[in-house]
């Protein structure tokens, strides 16, 4: 198995990845997919239904229409657009396109499964039923749901009205912003450059901090650090939450002189005074900065048909509450989820998706067998911590921050290897395995390479 896996990886890195894949005509898809409303409000049954079009939404489909057959998944997913998103810090610093990392939702998710491009309205699982936001109504033998996680720039005020009007304003987290970024950074001719992460859950944890170290190396090779104080105003007390990459990273920001300035939250923006209000989270205190470039991170939660829905489908924080280890819901058996929107206490990135795909697919087809599913998602998750234009840390840990690293070196060390592997290596994997429901994250590869001396 993993001699057949490792093949096909040497394969595709040898012959290259274009970026962008074209239209995937090729894949003969239909262009009438996705009309599945015709019977009006009537209700339309599916043996499973996968909310979500998103990493998780696509290799969870995927794998389910090879395990159960052509006919029985169907796919909710309003968005026309696919997209790679961790790719978006290289976006924002210049080394990728905005088009490497998209692709046409229709066109990438598996022929097999009927796609209904609208959101989901409200969840009924006393029913059965998923309600879409044009009024029809889903029924399910069986649900997984893979919304991700909802990014709300409303919350910080003057956000918004920045994002839309100061080109200095910026955020590698949503499409509309990521293009922003790069050219903000060119165009920077010194001042305060302001990095943030907010006071929630955010997905991926480290790219805040990823852009900050491309921007800090963009302008020492343009003559601009010198006349340019960065700060990184964070929420949290810790660089990064896993020590051993904490300790490494806390040497890279002295070396850069970065300042850091811990427990501080955005509150709000006035672009036209190019002031930042940041809130003290320990004493309360409110304190303003000037600022010349900012980074935003926008605050982060679940999504609103989660966290406002009135059945008992969340934990008390509104995050899907399914186990920890099996991806099944804790409550209703026949529903499962993953990925960013659930309670599930690892980083929320989709090096976590990849293996949590694979284990909720056994549980499903264990559920289906009238078993109990015996999952054992380790909670891994990786965190490529790009410090340069040549060199990143490759984080990988568990549930419990500890490292469980894929190759037989410190991982904790920037290394330019590891940076090719984010660059050139990964997108390959996304696009051509992950997405297509054949990667279920690198534990056969880091058995082998430590001659299954580890987990």
């Amino acid at each position: 198995m993993v001699s057949r896996t490792g093949r096909t990886l040497f394969v595709m890195v040898a012959r290259g990845y274009s970026g962008a894949r074209g239209n995937g005509s090729a894949r003969g898809y239909s262009s009438a997919r996705g009309n599945g409303s015709s019977r009006g409000n009537d209700t339309i049954h599916h043996k499973l239904v996968v909310a979500g079009g998103g990493t998780g939404g696509c290799s969870v489909s995927a794998r389910a229409c090879r395990a159960l057959g052509p006919g029985t998944v169907a796919v909710i997913e309003p968005s026309e657009k696919h997209y790679y998103q961790s790719m978006w810090t290289m976006v924002g610093g210049g080394i990728k396109q905005m088009q490497q990392s998209e692709m046409v939702t229709a066109e990438i998710l598996p022929k097999p499964c009927k796609l209904y491009k609208t959101r989901v309205a409200e969840f009924q699982p006393d029913k059965n039923t998923v309600v879409l936001a044009n009024g029809q109504k889903l029924s399910y033998d069986y649900l997984v749901i893979a919304l991700g996680i909802q990014i709300n720039p409303g919350k910080v005020e003057g956000l918004v009205e920045a994002f839309k009007n100061d080109p200095t304003v910026c955020c590698n987290y949503m499409k509309d912003t990521v293009v922003k970024t790069y050219p903000a950074i060119q165009n920077f001719r010194g001042g305060n450059a302001i990095f943030t992460l907010p006071n929630t859950p955010i997905k991926c944890g480290g790219a805040p901090q990823k852009i900050m170290y491309l921007a800090d190396e963009y302008w020492r090779n343009h003559g601009v650090r010198d006349k340019t104080k960065i700060m990184f105003n964070t929420s949290l007390g810790v660089i990064f939450g896993v020590k051993k990459y904490a300790e490494r990273l806390l040497k890279i920001i002295d070396r850069k002189h970065i300042e850091v300035n811990f427990r501080r939250n955005l509150t709000s923006v006035n672009h036209l005074k190019k002031l930042a209000v940041f809130e003290h989270l320990d004493t309360g205190d409110k304190e303003t900065y000037n600022y010349d470039f900012m980074h935003v991170v926008p605050p982060m939660s679940a999504p609103d048909v989660l966290k406002c829905s009135t059945s008992q489908i969340t934990d008390e924080a509104g995050w899907l509450d399914v186990n920890k280890y099996t991806m099944q819901h804790n409550k209703y058996p026949n529903i499962f989820g993953l990925g960013d929107c659930t309670s599930v206490p690892t980083s929320k990135t989709a090096a976590a998706v990849a293996s949590q795909n694979k284990i909720l697919l056994n549980s499903l087809c264990q559920v289906m067998k009238g078993k109990v599913p015996d999952g054992k998602y380790d909670g891994y998750t990786a965190c490529p911590l790009i410090t340069g234009y040549h060199s990143c840390i490759m984080a990988e840990f568990d549930f419990d921050g500890n490292p469980l690293e894929t190759f037989p070196i410190d991982q904790g060390k920037e290394r330019r290897t590891m940076f090719y592997v984010k660059k050139d290596v990964m997108p390959q994997l996304y696009w051509r395995l992950f997405v297509n429901g054949k990667w279920g994250g690198p534990k056969p590869f880091r058995k082998a390479m430590h001659l299954w001396m580890c987990r």
